[in-house]
């Protein structure tokens, strides 16, 4: 055997090896793909009490939760995380932000980070669609979900806003079509300096997070934001849910849904669809509210 057939045989070792290092992290699960690396996340870890875990949405970053840390941070645990591609975490390579892979990073900090423990998640847009699959797949590691307007329920007009958006996305200028999309999403009192905000935190973020991180969301065999797919998905979950609704219609759609008896779904109105912005203390009072009763 040559040298480069013997240092061939090292790295394919070394791949088995990294294989097995993971599958024994994670139990019985299902290991996570080899050949998908997970990246490296930025968070934050705050605070004593329950584990509560807030996840942002897409384009955003755990700034985002500016309005709750202070306050769970005074009677929680609090990780806010920035997801891959967001913030200060790893930037990865195109065809690596499916919802899957955004999932894999959070399972894989909670089983290695934090083993032996349970989280509450708060996820909005984006974010609570990553918490309710998580959830779904590893119900050892979490112990409730609320759902911040996520990206779970949508029908009709709002899905086909949706589809046109996953077409522009990859059509167009990706910053441009996103603060388009954001500008149907919010309240008329919703603060200017947030609105500006969010658009410059859009420019900032690599142009192909932005176009792949959005249509898996709501499209394709794996989706469960849309129909009655996300119908099947959500009356799988077995952990307790809050979802708060912007839409009347959506909420009634959803309540039966969630098969917990904890589980409830609110009508939040007067806000946009960064709710935990427009109204953060009522949101705070809510969700520490629901936890507790638990």
């Amino acid at each position: 055997m040559d040298i480069a057939q013997r240092e061939l045989s090292r790295r394919n070792l070394l791949k088995v090896a990294g294989a097995a290092a993971i599958a024994a992290t994670l139990g019985s699960h299902e290991a996570l793909a080899a050949t998908k690396p997970l990246a490296r996340l930025f968070a934050t870890d705050t605070g004593a009490g329950k584990n509560v875990m807030f996840l942002h949405g897409w384009t955003c970053d755990s700034h985002d939760w500016s309005w709750q840390l202070p306050f769970f941070e005074s009677r929680c645990r609090v990780i806010a995380v920035d997801l891959r591609g967001h913030g200060r975490s790893e930037l990865m390579g195109p065809g690596s932000y499916t919802p899957a892979d955004y999932v894999a990073d959070i399972e894989a900090m909670i089983a290695t980070k934090y083993p032996g423990q349970k989280f509450n998640l708060v996820g909005h847009s984006m974010g609570g669609q990553i918490a309710a699959r998580l959830a779904a797949k590893r119900p050892d590691l979490i112990s409730a979900v609320v759902s911040v307007d996520g990206a779970l329920g949508f029908s009709g007009a709002a899905a086909e806003l949706f589809a046109k958006t996953t077409r522009d996305l990859h059509a167009n200028d990706p910053g441009s079509v996103a603060t388009a999309l954001f500008q149907l999403v919010y309240d008329r009192n919703t603060d200017p300096a947030f609105k500006r905000w969010h658009a410059r935190r859009v420019l900032g973020t690599p142009m192909h997070v932005v176009r792949e991180s959005f249509g898996p969301l709501f499209f394709g065999n794996d989706q469960v934001g849309n129909g009655e797919a996300s119908a099947v998905f959500c009356k799988n979950l077995s952990v307790p849910v809050y979802h708060l609704s912007r839409d009347p219609e959506q909420a009634d759609r959803m309540r039966p849904w969630f098969s917990h008896p904890k589980s409830k779904v609110d009508v939040w109105t007067n806000t946009g669809h960064w709710i935990m912005q427009d109204r953060s203390d009522d949101v705070n009072v809510a969700i520490a509210a629901w936890l507790d009763a638990l």
